[in-house]
């Protein structure tokens, strides 16, 4: 956890608060904590990153959205 950025410590937070959070849920709770807008080009590299380390998997909920536990 100590390489993690602030952001990505911020969105394992959002997502262990939520069931089967999908990326705009994940947003929208970001954006709650931090007051500002969350641009997707900053978020979604970010799930990836998160998910490619096994921190959180990453699955279909239909063909054009993704949850992450």
């Amino acid at each position: 956890m100590d390489d993690l950025t602030a952001f990505q410590r911020d969105i394992l937070y959002v997502i262990d608060g939520k069931d089967d959070p999908h990326g705009l849920a994940i947003k929208q709770g970001l954006e709650e904590y931090y007051q500002t807008e969350v641009n997707h080009g900053r978020l979604y590299p970010n799930l990836d990153k998160l998910a490619e380390r096994g921190l959180i998997s990453k699955g279909e909920y239909d063909k054009r959205t993704n949850i992450y536990n």
